[in-house]
């Protein structure tokens, strides 16, 4: 499955709010520096969906499309 997520860096707390069936907007507390916003999206994501993920494209961007493996 994939989704398009919405990132927001930088927040006072980590949410993740759904906007359609496949459409997220995430709050994370890190900054985007050294790629740390990205590890807590994983991390989160991965907690989220009790799934792997990966991000397949927007490594660099605040929209981003991840591939959530089915199981």
């Amino acid at each position: 499955m994939k989704i398009l997520v919405s990132v927001k860096t930088n927040s006072a707390s980590q949410e993740i709010k759904k906007i359609s069936n496949n459409k997220y907007k995430i709050f994370l507390k890190k900054s985007p520096e050294d790629n740390k916003a990205n590890i807590e999206l994983l991390k989160l994501l991965n907690k989220h969906f009790n799934s792997e993920v990966k991000i397949i494209k927007g490594k660099t961007s605040k929209e981003k499309i991840i591939k959530v493996k089915d199981d």
